[in-house]
């Protein structure tokens, strides 16, 4: 008859590595790194910049944060057949500039079809690039809150 022994240590080391291995998985569900591509957010975050992501939240968005977004067709409608995972589909960066229920901001009443003293819709956000040349909202309108992945936390490189 065989008995088995396992030592105290060993068991610690697995638990320690089941631990780590749990916490990198928690990890990579609630965060993610995204290259910037472009110049629309120019001076903030310039082109190759790697920025942290704090994915969800879309219950917490505030204007003035930066988010990162599925990109949109023209017209404001989300990308065409949704793509399986995060390399697959395109990703912009903008700084939301309203929330539901804002007013319109002048600038983007244009692009959205707003009249003076219209508000956000719910479930939409305005989003506009820092830079001089950015498309946005001011082109393509309302950006579906249901098409952001996530806020931008920090710059990495």
């Amino acid at each position: 008859m065989q008995h088995l022994v396992i030592s105290l240590p060993s068991l610690a080391v697995a638990a320690v590595v089941a631990g780590v291995a749990a916490g990198v998985a928690a990890a990579r569900r609630r965060f993610v790194v995204v290259r910037v591509a472009g110049t629309s957010m120019v001076p903030t975050y310039q082109p190759g910049d790697r920025v942290l992501i704090r994915r969800g939240g879309r219950a917490v968005l505030r204007r003035g944060q930066v988010v990162v977004f599925r990109r949109l067709q023209p017209g404001g409608a989300g990308s065409s057949g949704r793509a399986s995972g995060l390399r697959e589909t395109e990703w912009l960066i903008k700084r939301v500039a309203a929330m539901p229920g804002d007013r319109v901001p002048e600038q983007v009443a244009p692009g959205v079809h707003a009249a003076p003293g219209d508000v956000v819709p719910a479930g939409r956000l305005v989003v506009l690039g820092d830079g001089p040349t950015s498309r946005d909202s001011r082109h393509w309108g309302y950006l579906p809150v249901s098409e952001v992945l996530g806020v931008v936390i920090r710059r990495l490189s």
